[in-house]
């Protein structure tokens, strides 16, 4: 069988293939970023129960209207209206909302700006749409130097990925940061796909800022979103895209070639369970301590870990302690000491990066990183 040539391009799913890759060494899985922590609100899980007694079939492809409604209203607490009949459409989680995105904007050979590094299937969704990366590489902070940016945008642009905050870095893009990069993209009427599915983790005072926000980028960006991380429910599989109402037509097009709709009896749950609009369930501030015990039981193992501001996953640099490959160091982390990290080069699309650098998730339970910091404590010394 001859395929496509554009499945060539899909990356190999470095991230994927770390599901379950512990359980032979009994390991503590910090590679992936699957919730364990917080637990979904206890009323969204009974209420999926409820929902599955009486809602079976399709729902409208858009998703539910009431569902949108309260993405609506939560996306427009800060003061930016969302028109959830026009604007906003439920998606198979956000990686379908990033297929549909690209592929609603992005033809054959078209090129794609794409921070480097980055999560990897941004490169799998631009494979598909018949796009080509074009790396802009950021610092070791997660910062792309605005010249750099500036030289990456041609005659052949047609979209710019971004994620923030963002997965790997934890870097959390700010208003000057996207101002600039809307004035490019309106220089080059070029759209932007801003991933945000961990908008709800922003530390130390800062606050998200969305590209929808930005004037310039209000009428030319698809904000994804999802339910993954924010309440802790990846396999419910309910995302979201956001855009102007001509751009969203397209949107849901290629949604329902794709897949129709998102499952009917779990946005009624979260409908019911009010858990977009409960004030009082925030675990953004567990969430930041977590963050900072992660970087003290790594620090104090030896590297040097980069202090995210957003997110889920801290980045850390392994060059104190060995001269390893991150992949190499990941395995013997896994086979002597039974903790499983992400090697770095996944998330370098270009080719180019990421040996020097681990990433290490800390949406963990208090009791998981307690046998974290046992296990790092026996294993001593990750010289080596």
């Amino acid at each position: 069988m001859r395929a496509a040539r554009r499945t060539q391009r899909l990356p190999t799913g470095g991230l994927t293939s770390l599901l379950g890759a512990g359980r032979e060494y009994g390991a503590v899985d910090l590679a992936v970023g699957t919730p364990e922590w917080p637990a979904p609100p206890e009323n969204l899980v009974a209420q999926a129960a409820s929902a599955v007694a009486g809602y079976n079939q399709y729902e409208s492809p858009e998703g539910v209207r009431a569902l949108r409604e309260q993405i609506a209203a939560a996306l427009g607490a800060a003061g930016d209206p969302v028109d959830p009949e026009t604007e906003l459409t439920v998606t198979v989680g956000a990686s379908e909302g990033l297929c549909v995105a690209l592929l609603s904007v992005v033809d054959p050979g078209d090129e794609v700006i794409v921070f480097d590094p980055s999560y990897e299937n941004f490169l799998g969704g631009i494979a598909l749409s018949g796009g080509c990366p074009r790396w802009v590489r950021a610092d070791s902070a997660g910062r792309v130097d605005p010249d750099d940016l500036a030289a990456a945008f041609g005659p052949r642009t047609k979209a710019v990925v971004v994620n923030t905050p963002n997965n790997p870095t934890g870097h959390v893009l700010t208003r000057e940061e996207l101002d600039v990069l809307g004035a490019l993209c309106e220089r080059h009427d070029t759209t932007v796909i801003s991933d945000e599915v961990y908008a709800r983790y922003v530390f130390d005072g800062r606050r998200h800022v969305s590209v929808a926000e930005i004037p310039s980028l209000r009428d030319r960006s698809v904000v994804v979103g999802s339910l993954s991380k924010s309440h802790a429910i990846s396999g419910w599989r309910i995302g979201f895209v956001r855009a102007n109402p001509a751009l969203s037509s397209v949107l849901r097009r290629v949604h329902i070639a794709t897949t129709a709709g998102a499952a009917g009896p779990l946005q009624r749950a979260v409908v019911q369970s009010g858990a977009l609009t409960e004030r009082d369930w925030d675990p953004t501030a567990g969430m930041q301590r977590n963050r900072d015990r992660v970087v003290e039981l790594f620090s104090r193992a030896g590297l040097e870990c980069l202090v995210p501001e957003g997110g889920c996953y801290v980045l850390a640099d392994i060059r104190p302690v060995t001269e390893r490959a991150s992949d190499e160091f990941a395995k013997r982390l896994l086979v002597e000491a039974g903790i499983v990290v992400a090697p770095g080069r996944y998330f370098f699309g270009s080719g180019a990066g990421g040996d020097e650098l681990v990433r290490i998730a800390f949406n963990r339970r208090s009791e998981t990183l307690d046998e974290v910091e046992r296990r790092l404590a026996a294993f001593g010394t990750v010289a080596g």
